[in-house]
């Protein structure tokens, strides 16, 4: 009865939810017979609630399924059946998942398959569990290539291992530090990952340098090939394309230009402002881009400003770049920071005192790099002075970051870098004047003072012409509120911000 159930639950499902979440996370699912307990009396087998045990392929999958759509599957099933139904959401074996994807026609399942995401074929049992469904079929299915190696349709053979994607592979989801400042990039990187090419593609993410983009790319790649080890996956950083282009066009050998770059699954590349002014890197960057999402691969790319921040880009580019999801990861905010300080220092199996963390995250803020930095720095202090990690052996430790940061970020200088950056007077800044031009610059001045320096809110105003205190507060507490939701504001004041600190 239970597949049956799930055929039907799947029907009404298609009908309820958008295509595209139900051909991402409820297509791939298949059903298995339930299996009762052996030991239980007939009575006792009655009175349980019908189960329907679903297989997912990875974990991620698992995860989210279980929190957004299982509630809602067990509602539909239950209201089918006319008696409630318990889901049962389990991994299916390494295997197994194998074979749901690659699965060839005349090989015998016990389970129900209901195929894979939209644009990944379904062959075999797939093909005929969807035409059950009323789905329909894509064409090409996925079969053996050249020499019975896996490939799409045929077409051309998958390597036994990729073992030229350029990936770190300790960078991965498990040891990212979640927090607000990278929430959103996070979640879109987790979608990728758990069905490419369906969702949010081409993914730009930016932000300044430190915080963790590369780290984010490089966990999406890993975790595309933990659950598809053939899956085609090159990471590499811009300048490495612009250097494949000029070496094969002095060569002229543009087929293995396209070869390398155009039958790929998941494209990563980091840092595309450096494509600035490059005329033909960006041609043959163009002509990729189009390829891979001809044929739905995903790609996923990384900057240090938003798309169309960019300066000498073809706007074709940049145009394209936007067309997905854009996202920007922000600096870590101070709870976030003291998780990234404690979490770096278990894996170097050390105990971070949660007091010496909040130090550490307080006097360190640009990003995730100068906190690993300092936070180096005073393990190794610890370890050869022999002592306890404490407040004091940080403020030790870390005494010339210290003496730097309050020696470098005054009031004239933040005045004097802002003026710089908006292109206006430095004496605008303690000015009377009140045009936009001048107030929002000078705004954005008193909300840096505040944050970065030691200064009351009257010191501060009567460094800026002898305001009030209250008018110093209004610009803090208006810049502050619009950071968190103007993403352009918010890069703007992480360029003023890792300026300042150097």
């Amino acid at each position: 009865m239970s597949l049956d159930l799930w055929r039907q639950g799947c029907e009404r499902l298609a009908a309820e939810l958008p295509e595209h979440q139900f051909n991402t996370w409820i297509r791939p699912l298949s059903a298995e017979p339930a299996v009762e307990i052996a030991t239980a009396s007939g009575a006792e087998v009655a009175a349980l609630p019908e189960r329907v045990c679903v297989r997912v392929p990875n974990r991620f999958k698992l995860d989210w399924i279980r929190a957004q759509y299982a509630g809602r599957i067990e509602a539909v099933l239950s209201e089918l059946a006319g008696h409630p139904v318990q889901l049962e959401l389990s991994l299916a074996p390494r295997l197994e998942s194998a074979t749901l994807l690659n699965a060839a026609p005349g090989l015998a399942r016990t389970s129900t398959s209901l195929g894979h995401p939209a644009g990944m074929n379904t062959p075999g049992a797939g093909q005929q569990a969807a035409a059950a469904l009323r789905l329909p079929h894509q064409p090409g299915s996925r079969g053996a290539g050249p020499a019975g190696a896996p490939g799409y349709a045929g077409l051309r053979p998958l390597p036994p291992a990729a073992t030229t994607h350029r990936l770190n592979t300790a960078l991965t989801f498990d040891n990212l530090v979640a927090g607000r400042a990278n929430q959103m990039a996070r979640t879109a990187a987790l979608h990728v990952a758990g069905a490419p090419g369906a969702m949010y593609n081409p993914l730009f993410i930016y932000g300044g340098v430190g915080l963790g983009k590369t780290h984010l790319v490089h966990a999406v790649g890993n975790a595309l090939l933990k659950d598809n080890p053939q899956a085609r996956v090159l990471y590499l950083h811009a300048e490495q394309f612009i250097s494949d282009v000029v070496k094969n066009y002095q060569r002229k050998t543009f087929d293995e230009l396209k070869a390398k770059y155009h039958n790929l699954d998941l494209l990563l590349i980091d840092d595309v402002q450096f494509f600035a002014g490059k005329d033909r890197t960006q041609e043959e960057f163009f002509n990729a881009f189009e390829a891979l999402l001809a044929k739905k691969a995903h790609i996923i790319m990384t900057s240090d400003t938003y798309p169309k921040g960019l300066v000498d880009i073809d706007e074709r580019l940049t145009s394209r770049f936007d067309a997905g999801l854009t996202v920007a990861i922000e600096p870590p905010e101070l709870e976030m920071r003291v998780a990234i300080l404690i979490a770096k220092a278990k894996a170097e199996v050390t105990e971070m005192p949660e007091d010496v963390a909040f130090f550490i995250a307080k006097n360190v803020r640009a990003n995730v790099r100068e906190l690993e930095g300092a936070l180096r720095k005073v393990l190794a202090y610890s370890r050869f002075s022999h002592k306890d990690i404490t407040i004091t052996l940080a403020r030790e430790a870390l005494k010339d970051l210290l003496s730097i940061q309050n020696r470098q970020i005054s009031v004239e200088n933040i005045q004097k870098t802002v003026a710089d950056f908006y292109k206006i007077k430095i004496a605008d800044m303690y000015s009377k004047k009140r045009p936009a031009s001048i107030a929002r610059p000078r705004q954005i001045a008193m909300y840096l003072a505040k944050d970065m320096t030691k200064k009351s809110l009257p010191e501060i105003g009567e460094l800026f012409g002898g305001r009030d205190h209250t008018t110093v507060l209004h610009a803090v507490r208006k810049i502050g509120e619009e950071r968190r939701t103007n993403t352009e504001l918010n890069q703007q004041l992480h360029v003023l911000e890792q300026t300042l600190k150097g």
